[in-house]
């Protein structure tokens, strides 16, 4: 049964949580892209492999359907972050390559998120440990 100490505490977190969302999506406007296209230049920056990231695992990786994807994709090719290539090992696939452009932009929205991350994290913390105690009843 959960108390009333534990049900603040849910809601701080998400209140903390969304707070954390609305600041990530005012950061990527300062850089013309949504908060979710920010997540799709962190996949593309980060993907290690054999093979590039490709759009179907990009949709894999944001939890959207391949089209929602491909549209994603689009609107960051035609702001100049990212370019498509035949993947080497398999032309019929599409390969996702960060530009310069997205490069920095990704390393400044990165460091930029990477500040309010420690901003906020005490908070977090205590949120984690609360809710990492079992729950009687």
């Amino acid at each position: 049964m959960l108390s009333t100490a534990d049900y603040e505490v849910l809601a701080a977190f998400r209140y903390t949580l969304r707070g954390f969302l609305a600041f990530s999506d005012a950061a990527a406007a300062r850089f013309g892209i949504t908060q979710q296209q920010y997540q799709a230049l962190l996949a593309m920056k980060t993907h290690v492999g054999r093979e590039p990231l490709a759009v179907s695992g990009l949709a894999a990786l944001l939890l959207v359907k391949h089209h929602s994807a491909v549209g994603m994709v689009d609107r960051l090719a035609k702001l100049g972050m990212v370019r498509r290539a035949a993947s080497p090992g398999d032309r019929r696939k599409v390969a996702l390559r960060l530009t310069a452009k997205g490069a920095r932009a990704t390393a400044r929205l990165a460091a930029i998120h990477r500040a309010e991350l420690a901003r906020i994290a005490p908070d977090f913390a205590r949120y984690m440990i609360f809710l990492a105690r079992p729950v009687r009843g």
